[in-house]
């Protein structure tokens, strides 16, 4: 009697305690609709800080925020880093500093301008080094006001001890195209990746942007007075965003100060503070964290989008720096001015730099002394010299960009197994940030109502990913009483309804693949068949456009994804490999799909895969497919799975298609046609590539 009674009091015990467990610990609910249906999110949309508990957790999601940041950049693969070509001359010294000109060759053809600032009097060094972008200010890093001073906290840097190095914006003072216009720096500025067919290949003006950094950051750290290993950046609005992304991909950056522009707000709305891709799933604040534990001032302030960092911004971001154990070296005032880098913001971040960059803490180091006003410093880099010759104009870049990308494509497609290997390496990433896409998504399903059709099993079901919010229509067809022989999983543009008649039954291609004993699943992707919202569409109607790109999934990714995540679940469910078919345009979002599924088939429908117009079509357009090699890029991240293309009317290049399967002894797996297959040839290979699978 007593064991029974310990026996029922432990029992009891246990059922309190599964009870008292969080719901989260419970599978999720599928949402009642499919959360995705909303108004697209800007760059003003309020955003929050995930939850993060752990230092690995962080670690992972930090090193995705950096091949996010690159690949939308156009930086992934990295271009070839090129002879800088540094010029520096017409110095002139001002009692305790100096003042240089300086440009830099970047990329072929293209020459960043700006001016070096050094100490005088302290000795021959090395010594510490600052970037300092200028962000948006109508005199670029020329601009000298109470509310903003480009000079004033160069000169003040090297009165401290360090080596400044003030650099232009894209199309400001000296930076310019062989095709400069006579207008104001922040117009120009903008017009650079402006064509549709740019977002194809991430080519972007925060992306060269970006780039300009990283070889300022390559200048500064290449001169002989200049500590590589003591180096910082600041710079104020959209000179902060710079900063910021600076340090989320280099490491060189010992000491960073992005001022009044991290927000759980605004994200910033120039185009060279958005680019596609970068802000779907991370915001600024995220984005601002990565550097994590090194040293870091956000100085906001009470008048512009950054007036809550003391109770939002700040405790997010220091969450991560305690993960870590560093809580100290995180700083985020918040003064009581407008959008600004006055001389009181700069005083914050002077102090900061003396600290971490110099081992000082003098408050009388970080005191503003009057300086030279900037108009008597003759800063103008080409105000007596010529501008390089082959200085290029903005389609000359862009172009050059492009062609870059794609023989970095051409001199990675596989060969051999080794050659396979690496070009995975470099673009299964590439392609994931590309599509946006979870590969191995948690699914959730729900089962709402089955019945028998001519010895038939049909599952009407719902699924989704897990805390994600999608909500996808399928239905399940299956040979009743019968052991199916594989797994395939429909896609149409029309949804599962082109597969089936008016009363419920399978026709066409479903039909002739149950003959086959195959089970069948039906799903309605996102905006089509019984999901499709035609006012959702009519607000989504931008999406060849760089700010809905940078926030927001365009229909042939969320469609990708939908088709990844029908595949898991019939996969989990059937305990099969499963064939992946897309009829029609669905078979291009099969193919975008392809990667990450067992197999595919996928319809061209005639389109012309090389055409930049045909990608652009909203229901094909992905930004940045270009640059993992579009159509024929993607069967090259699929081999040597069985892959097969039809109704391509000639428009794939299939050789390096031929030479990679012929390499991995997969030639059969490769299957080819021009023209579009009918149902029954279709059905043949779909059973077949199942079957033995």
């Amino acid at each position: 009697m007593k064991t029974t009674l310990c026996q029922a009091l432990v029992y009891w015990g246990c059922v309190c305690f599964w009870a008292a467990l969080p719901a989260a610990a419970a599978a999720p609910a599928l949402p009642e609709r499919d959360a995705r249906l909303r108004e697209p999110w800007t760059y003003n949309t309020p955003r929050t800080f995930p939850a993060v508990t752990t230092k690995e957790q962080w670690l992972s999601r930090r090193e995705e925020i950096r091949r996010q940041i690159l690949f939308s950049a156009g930086l992934w693969p990295m271009p070839e880093k090129a002879t800088l070509d540094a010029q520096i001359f017409d110095r002139t010294e001002h009692g305790d500093f100096s003042v240089e000109k300086v440009y830099i060759r970047t990329l072929p053809g293209f020459y960043l301008a700006g001016n070096l600032y050094r100490p005088l009097g302290k000795g021959r060094g090395p010594f510490p080094g600052v970037l300092n972008p200028h962000g948006h200010w109508s005199r670029g890093r020329l601009e000298d006001t109470a509310q903003g001073s480009i000079p004033a906290r160069c000169i003040h840097q090297a009165r401290m001890g360090m080596v400044a190095f003030a650099y232009d914006m894209v199309g400001y003072n000296d930076t310019q195209f062989a095709d400069a216009a006579q207008e104001p720096g922040y117009n120009y500025h903008r017009r650079f990746g402006t064509q549709p067919e740019d977002l194809l290949w991430n080519v972007n003006l925060m992306g060269l942007q970006t780039w300009n950094s990283i070889r300022a950051l390559d200048f500064l750290a290449s001169l002989p007075d200049v500590d590589a290993r003591r180096i910082g950046c600041t710079g104020a609005s959209g000179g902060g965003t710079q900063t910021f992304i600076l340090g989320a991909i280099d490491e060189r950056p010992a000491v960073l100060a992005p001022t009044v522009m991290v927000s759980h707000s605004m994200q910033g709305g120039c185009s060279c503070e958005n680019m596609p891709g970068l802000r779907i799933e991370y915001s600024n604040m995220e984005i601002a964290a990565v550097p994590v534990p090194k040293p870091q001032i956000f100085v906001a302030a009470t008048g512009d989008w950054t007036r809550m960092f003391l109770t939002v911004e700040g405790p997010a971001i220091a969450s991560i720096y305690r993960l870590f154990g560093a809580e100290q070296a995180v700083r985020y005032p918040v003064l009581p001015f407008g959008h600004n880098y006055n001389q009181a913001t700069r005083e914050q971040v002077y102090a900061f730099l003396a600290e971490h960059l110099l081992q000082k803490n003098d408050a009388a180091l970080a005191q503003e002394r009057p300086y030279p006003a900037a108009t008597n410093l003759d800063l103008r880099v080409f105000g007596r010299r010529a501008r390089p010759a082959d200085t290029l104009s903005i389609k000359g870049l862009s172009d050059q960009w492009k062609a870059q990308a794609r023989a970095q494509w051409q001199a990675l497609c596989p060969v051999g197994p080794t050659s396979h290997k690496r070009y995975q390496e470099i673009y299964q990433p590439a392609w994931r940030h590309a599509l946006q896409v979870e590969v191995a998504p948690e699914v959730v399903s729900q089962t709402l109502g089955q019945q028998t059709v001519e010895n038939l099993t049909l599952t009407r079901l719902a699924l989704g990913r897990a805390h994600r919010g999608d909500r996808l229509a399928a239905v399940w067809l299956a040979p009743a009483g019968r052991k199916a022989q594989g797994a395939v999983v429909l896609a149409h543009p029309a949804g599962k309804q082109a597969f089936l008649d008016e009363q419920g039954k399978p026709r066409g291609l479903a039909r002739e693949l149950l003959a086959r004993r195959m089970q069948v699943l039906l799903v309605d992707v996102f905006q089509t068949g019984e999901l499709a919202d035609a006012e959702i569409a009519k607000k989504r109607a931008q999406q060849v456009e760089l700010f809905f790109a940078t926030y927001n999934r365009t229909d042939a990714q969320e469609r990708a994804q939908d088709l990844i995540t029908a595949c898991t679940f019939f996969r989990q469910q059937t305990r099969q490999a499963v064939v992946l078919c897309g009829v029609e345009v669905a078979g291009w979002w099969a193919l975008l799909a392809a990667p990450a599924v067992s197999a595919v088939a996928a319809d061209l429908a005639g389109l012309n895969a090389g055409e930049e117009g045909t990608l652009l079509r909203p229901e094909l357009f992905v930004p940045g497919l270009r640059r993992v090699g579009g159509v024929e890029g993607l069967v090259l991240l699929a081999a040597p799975r069985p892959v097969l293309l039809h109704h391509t009317a000639g428009h794939v290049n299939t050789v390096p298609l031929q030479t990679a399967y012929e390499g991995l002894r997969k030639r059969s797996a490769l299957t080819h046609r021009t023209e579009g297959l009918g149902e029954t040839e279709l059905a043949d290979w779909l059973a077949k590539t199942a079957r033995e699978l």
